[in-house]
């Protein structure tokens, strides 16, 4: 229970990768506004990357442009050009006309006014002369501009008008309370406009009107039909939704969009389902409308600006315009000069006309081809988040910072493609913000938490084998440090044994201080020897050294560079002696057994400790090898299989085949004395000792003994050769069996 509770609290890939999961998770049900921010500016990204889609022919628009304005005059027009416009629209044959313009105030018309008065005192002058009253009357009923309009638009039957609500109490709170009930009656005295609606409305979620600034009465009274233009734009703006119905003294109106529609497709169906989270479908005809819980559509634009065909307005009065452009059509009326400031942020543009934004709602309804983020979409937005932040454990956790780098990268791509891939295609909205932080997030956790354990294991390592190793070694150690895990693999190596002969004698005559600072001088020259091929130093057993080479890096040429340690001890030892004999010291000498094999390498011990070493009977052998110098008088000994691998750089003479104690295999032997072809070295007794060993082994042991003896005329004082002749005058007087194998066996290590 107690490890339990501990490991719980144990770092690993998979728990950070599980903490991060959580807290996107987390963060995504918050709504956490810089992601959302984020998430829609990666939206607007997609509608760039995927560029123009051509909209339906049914849209165009009438533009109250440059052109227009330079030709018509300023803005406002007097309500005669707008019923200029009507009357021509109407001559085209468009099936629909909406406008994006409120007429809110009566015109402005002094004439009228005059006329009025004229009228009114002819009245009180007693006037009868009817054909003067007649032509009074006709100029007033000319000067009348809002009912010239309200005849064009009574006329033409298809107009549908744009009014504007007012979502917040503060933006109405300059309303009078006139005002506010002129807007009511407008709006709510015309049943024709207000959405038929199922369930229980709750104005907490959907979008709710404080007023209405609607048009003057005149008008609204003989239009066709009149939507709301409200834009309600993001946080950062930029208009991506479209309400499709606003609440307004418990009655929903249709948006501009929807209204001109209905004229369009003559009075279908329009209607909404409600509940207490708000609005749960927009159903026009048979069309489903997908919208949020407050009524708003999500746009799916067609490209920049006039995308759809734009018109201008003192053409189309002019009637220099082919008819069939608009023939069956929609018109919106519209203003795109810039100085008028209908201009909106949309995701293609930050000076995108606002009229276009109705022309892409309607062609989205007409083509049936919404842009969708339905509820699922919560599901879809978190399983990325789920299966890529688990996915980047086990690679991440083998892979380099580099690779992970590159892996990490190459999933982020993926994820962001295949996203435009289902918004191109199926027009999906799927959140990229949060699987795509999480991708990163995971790597930067994981390979923190790398880089920290993977420090704290190479501190490790450096303290454990900074003794033993030379820097240049620990550090290629630390480019993989699994290579040191507990256990061990089995190796082809090379192991050095050395050992000093006499110690214990020698001992006896030095007071312990003298004792220790000898042998450090003597352990310390023979350990940089070691360092300086490369070599593992494995251990200090008193005065013996053990040396391994081969591992823990791989070195094709351990064995060579085992023999060359063996022989650069072997100077260094010179120069000790000459110095420990100018200064009175007892002079030491050693013995070095080398053996090369197979052998088990790896940390061996227990979890809480353990040292890294080699195992196995190439290092028995190797022990044996170094304490049978003294049966030949040598100083290195090596063993068949280590000559083998350096026989053609170094000079060696075989000694003998024999059976250290303990096993039951004979190995050949042989001394190793220096570099091959050594200048320096006197190696013309080599072919008379082969000669002598060959001898021997012929059971030949006078022709034995002779070679030997020239051994000694060339070399006086070889142990080895004395040692040859006396076995041979000893197995001369005492012959072998037959059979004899020619293999001597030791009885003592």
């Amino acid at each position: 229970m107690k490890n339990a509770i501990k490991n719980l609290f144990v770092v690993s890939p998979f728990k950070i990768a599980v903490m991060v999961i959580f807290m996107m998770v987390f963060f995504y049900f918050l709504r956490i506004p810089f992601f959302n921010f984020m998430e829609l500016k990666t939206l607007d990204l997609r509608f760039v990357s995927r560029g123009v889609v051509s909209p339906g022919s049914e849209t165009v628009i009438a533009a109250i442009d440059e052109k227009s304005l330079s030709e018509l005059g300023r803005w406002p027009w007097r309500r005669t050009v707008i019923a200029e416009l009507i009357n021509r629209l109407d001559e085209y044959g468009v099936k629909a006309i909406g406008f994006d313009i409120v007429f809110a105030e009566p015109d402005e018309h002094g004439s009228l006014d005059a006329l009025q008065s004229v009228a009114r005192d002819l009245e009180l002058i007693g006037m009868d002369d009817h054909r003067v009253l007649e032509v009074v009357a006709g100029q007033i009923a000319a000067a009348d501009t809002d009912a010239v309009l309200a005849r064009a638009i009574e006329d033409a039957g298809k107009v549908t008008l744009g009014y504007f609500f007012y979502t917040s109490e503060r933006d109405a709170a300059h309303l009078s309370e006139e005002a506010l009930a002129a807007g009511a009656e407008s709006l709510v005295g015309s049943q024709y406009q207000a959405v038929r609606f199922t369930g229980t409305p709750n104005k907490v979620f959907t979008i709710h009107a404080f007023a209405a600034a609607a048009n003057i009465p005149v008008l609204s009274e003989v239009a066709e039909n009149s939507g709301f233009f409200n834009a309600i734009p993001d946080v950062d703006g930029t208009n991506r939704w479209a309400p499709m119905v606003i609440g307004y003294d418990d009655t929903y109106f249709p948006s501009l969009s929807l209204a001109t529609l209905m004229v369009y497709r003559d009075w279908p169906l329009l209607a909404m389902r409600v509940s207490d989270l708000g609005v749960d479908q927009v159903v026009f005809d048979e069309t489903v409308i997908p919208v949020d819980s407050t009524g708003r559509m999500l746009i799916n634009y067609r490209g920049p600006g006039e995308t759809f065909p734009h018109y201008s307005i003192s053409d189309i009065i002019q009637g220099s315009l082919d008819p069939e452009l608009f023939s069956g059509k929609i018109v919106l009326v519209g203003a795109t000069a810039t100085g008028i400031y209908d201009l909106r942020v949309t995701p293609f543009s930050t000076v995108y006309p606002g009229i276009e934004i109705h022309a892409n709602v309607i062609d989205n309804i007409l083509r049936e081809d919404f842009l969708k983020r339905p509820d699922w979409t919560y599901i879809a937005d978190m399983l990325p988040v789920l299966i890529l932040g688990f996915i980047m454990v086990p690679f991440l956790s083998r892979m380099k910072a580099l690779f992970g780098l590159i892996f990490t990268l190459v999933l982020v791509s993926s994820y962001i493609f295949f996203n435009l891939f289902l918004f191109t295609e199926y027009n999906l909205w799927l959140n990229m913000v949060y699987p795509v932080i999480t991708i990163l997030l995971v790597y930067v956790g994981i390979t923190l938490y790398r880089y920290i354990t993977e420090e704290r294991e190479k501190k490790k390592i450096r303290g454990a084998f900074q003794y033993y190793l030379t820097e240049s070694v620990i550090n290629e150690m630390l480019k993989d440090p699994d290579k040191l895990k507990l256990g061990g693999d089995k190796k082809d190596l090379t192991v050095l044994f050395s050992d000093i002969r006499g110690f214990t004698s020698i001992s006896e005559m030095l007071s312990p201080e003298d004792l220790v600072h000898l042998l450090n001088e003597y352990l310390t020259a023979m350990t940089d020897k070691v360092f300086k091929q490369e070599g593992l130093l494995d251990k200090y057993m008193g005065d013996a050294i053990m040396a391994v080479y081969g591992a823990p890096l791989d070195q094709p040429d351990h064995a060579l560079r085992a023999c060359r340690t063996a022989l650069d001890m072997m100077d260094a030892m010179k120069v000790l002696q000459a110095k420990w004999t100018e200064e009175g010291k007892p002079v030491l000498d050693i013995g070095i057994g080398i053996n090369t094999g197979d052998m088990v390498v790896g940390n061996m011990g227990s979890e809480m400790r353990f040292d890294y070493t080699v195992m196995g009977d190439s290092v028995n052998l190797g022990s044996r090898l170094e304490g049978i110098n003294k049966e030949y008088g040598t100083n290195i000994v090596i063993s068949e299989f280590t000559y083998e691998k350096i026989k053609d750089q170094l000079q060696c003479r075989e000694l003998d085949q024999v059976q250290v104690k303990g096993k039951n295999r004979p190995v050949k032997i042989y001394e190793l004395l220096g570099p091959l072809g050594d200048s320096g070295h006197d190696y013309s007794f080599l072919p008379l000792f082969e000669k002598g060993l060959s001898m021997y082994r012929q059971c030949q042991w006078d022709s034995a003994i002779e070679s030997f003896e020239n051994v000694l005329e060339i070399k006086p004082g070889d142990f080895a050769s004395q040692m040859y002749i006396d076995r041979c005058k000893e197995l001369r007087g005492n012959p072998p069996e037959s059979g004899w194998d020619c293999v001597f066996r030791m009885t003592k290590k």
